[in-house]
């Protein structure tokens, strides 16, 4: 099954609920062992902020992803929106000469060259101005609608499983990640997701790296909620074999008693 047939599968045949939002959330957690939360992100056009929500000021994205992935419910918008770079990559304004310039990242210590610098926001992923008003991130837990794209945080190695989960929805289809190792969560993890209508990892960057609490084994993945439950019912395959089997290290402590041995 290709990934445009197992979307229109799954909006289709197996609509999601905000309980199904809030089940899977709990799944994912469960499964893979998160220490957060899985978050929900809607891209609102609205201009009435929800009341239940806690409007920031003064931070960036990645830094109101990670208080979603801690439990908190958070509205940004372009004034209380921090990071240039992520105003820019939502649309709310237009990105600094000194970042377009590339110069931005040579002061960084990004890179040496302002060519570079400059390539690398040329060709960055954005919405179109004045798209939205506003973003609101929760963690699917404490979900009230219907998410548009999910994002979640945590060690490489149960984002991996997320990965897996998704490429059996797609029927197998090997997944293809698109980053600059810049705007890891906002762009890559994010607009990406949203825009192309897929899944998308990377490694994280600079910002995300600075500015919150990411661990240094953890990393980011994004993808459209309409995969949420497929994505989750392959995790409940996986975790009743192959999770267990590739945590227990079964081959590798065999090697290590083989070695032991010699």
């Amino acid at each position: 099954m290709n990934q445009q047939a197992t979307k229109e599968r799954t909006s289709k045949d197996s609509p999601l609920t905000v309980n199904d939002v809030q089940e899977c959330g709990q799944k994912i957690v469960s499964i893979l062992e998160l220490a957060t939360f899985p978050v929900g992100v809607n891209f609102t056009t609205d201009t009435v902020l929800p009341t239940e929500a806690l409007r920031l000021d003064n931070h960036r994205y990645c830094q109101a992803l990670m208080l979603a992935r801690q439990g908190q419910h958070v509205v940004l918008d372009k004034e209380g929106m921090a990071c240039p770079a992520a105003t820019a990559a939502f649309g709310f304004h237009h990105l600094p000469e000194g970042l377009r310039s590339g110069k931005g990242l040579v002061g960084f210590g990004i890179v040496s060259d302002p060519a570079v610098g400059r390539r690398m926001f040329a060709d960055m992923p954005h919405l179109m101005a004045a798209r939205i008003h506003h973003l609101e991130l929760y963690p699917l837990k404490q979900a009230n609608c219907i998410p548009q794209v999910v994002v979640v945080e945590g060690e490489v190695e149960q984002l991996m499983w997320l990965v897996l989960g998704y490429l059996h929805a797609t029927g197998g289809q090997r997944v293809t990640a698109s980053t600059a190792v810049l705007q890891a969560t906002c762009v890559d993890a994010t607009i990406i997701p949203f825009l192309e209508e897929r899944l998308n990892f990377g490694f994280g960057c600079y910002g995300c790296r600075d500015a919150t609490d990411l661990d240094a084994g953890e990393s980011i993945i994004g993808f459209p909620a309409s995969f949420l439950a497929p994505i989750v019912s392959h995790l409940e395959y996986l975790n009743a074999k192959a999770i267990p089997a590739a945590r227990g290290k079964k081959a590798w402590r065999a090697l290590e008693k083989k070695q032991g041995q010699e």
